[in-house]
């Protein structure tokens, strides 16, 4: 069974009477134990795919599912299945990292030692120092407060990690803890996970990612893994993949957005 299945997947945007097409009937089947790489600029549609697929959309046309259910449909069985880590991760800022957890745990039926137990034990590989765990959220730093959210993510052992730019924004040192962990969960004994991440780090997608789709204006205009992606278009890194896909240069289409 495929873990993610989208067909014509269709999403549009209305303001002052203009309409926006952020998903321009996307297809793509995401297997089993595979990190799925989604790459394109800001406001390219990264982040309306995630948020259908986490139930949070619903989309104007197509479908989608996960493990075989309906994101419309089945929400409530789609939501056991997933979790999803964002570039604006949403806690309770006024209090401890550990009680921002603590609480998610109660929301998964996990007992506090359990939850304590599995948060450390991330958290420590991703380089956080526990003694910080007990300090106010709006205290720590955003890369900090991002291996939390990870952390949150990884401790409920969902069948599908959505990862909405999980790295945007943090320092060099953080990036490669949370890039180091996510193939160290991967490759773990008895690992049943899927991840979708989303990203406009080119060089992060081809280092973690099975398969990349590159998304422009809501369309996927390549996919396949990165060495076919390199291959085909004679190119030695994805940032000259997607020069020669577009014709312009990465920072040319972001600031249009």
């Amino acid at each position: 069974m495929e873990a993610v299945k989208c067909e014509g997947l269709v999403k549009a945007f209305g303001k002052n009477g203009r309409r926006t097409m952020a998903l321009n009937r996307v297809n793509f089947v995401v297997d089993k134990n595979e990190i799925f790489g989604i790459v394109g600029p800001n406001g390219s549609g990264k982040s309306t795919l995630i948020r259908i697929l986490s139930t949070l959309l619903i989309p104007d046309a197509g479908s989608a599912s996960i493990f075989g259910h309906d994101v419309v449909r089945e929400y409530s069985r789609v939501r056991r299945l997933i979790n999803r880590v964002s570039v604006d991760a949403a806690f309770f800022k006024g209090i401890s990292a550990w009680e921002n957890l603590r609480y998610a745990a109660r929301l998964y039926g996990l007992n506090k030692r359990e939850a304590k137990d599995r948060s450390l034990a991330i958290l420590d590989a991703l380089g956080f120092v526990e003694k910080r765990l007990y300090e106010p959220l709006e205290d720590l730093s955003r890369g900090m407060q991002q291996k939390v959210a990870i952390a949150r993510a990884f401790f409920t052992a969902p069948m599908l990690l959505l990862l909405d730019e999980p790295t945007t924004g943090l320092d060099p040192r953080s990036k490669m803890d949370v890039q180091n962990y996510i193939r160290q969960a991967m490759h773990r004994d008895g690992n049943d996970l899927t991840i979708i991440l989303t990203t406009h780090d080119m060089k992060e997608a081809e280092a973690l990612c099975g398969r990349v789709a590159v998304i422009i204006d809501g369309r996927f205009i390549a996919l396949g893994s990165p060495a076919q992606l390199l291959a085909r278009y004679d190119k030695p890194h994805l940032d000259d993949v997607f020069l020669e896909l577009t014709g312009r240069e990465w920072k040319e289409i972001e600031d249009e957005y």
